[in-house]
């Protein structure tokens, strides 16, 4: 006798895992997130050069405020801060290369680091390292 009772109340109790949410008891999952002004652009020197100028090295780090020219573990960012194994990476569009255009970025990021901005430095609040 008990052990039919006890598997009606299973069945009847389980039965209610299947049945429709009352109506407003649903979760909102929706994610807020904000990309860069690049995500899915062409992520190239020159627009490395516009994130870069408007970058402050005093202000948190976030996908609207980071340095483009910052290696984390020896890889670049996306155009949006975000790295390679990290949740939301997204492979940039790349631009032409050559190896006239390697010098000519290569010359400024060696002007670059010889004359960083105020404030960047190891454990700023805009730089990742």
């Amino acid at each position: 006798m008990y052990v039919k009772s006890a598997i009606i109340l299973a069945v009847a109790a389980s039965a209610s895992a299947f049945a429709p949410a009352p109506f407003g008891a649903r979760m909102d999952t929706r994610v807020f997130f904000e990309f860069g002004q690049f995500d899915d652009k062409l992520w190239d020197i020159e627009a490395k050069k516009e994130v870069y100028g408007s970058w402050d090295p005093a202000t948190p780090r976030s996908t609207m405020n980071f340095n483009p020219f910052e290696t984390f573990k020896g890889n670049s960012p996306d155009a949006s801060g975000i790295y390679p194994g990290e949740p939301r990476y997204k492979d940039p569009m790349r631009g032409d290369v050559s190896f006239a255009i390697m010098m000519e970025e290569k010359a400024y990021l060696e002007n670059l680091a010889a004359n960083p901005k105020d404030g960047d430095a190891p454990g700023a609040n805009g730089c990742k390292n």
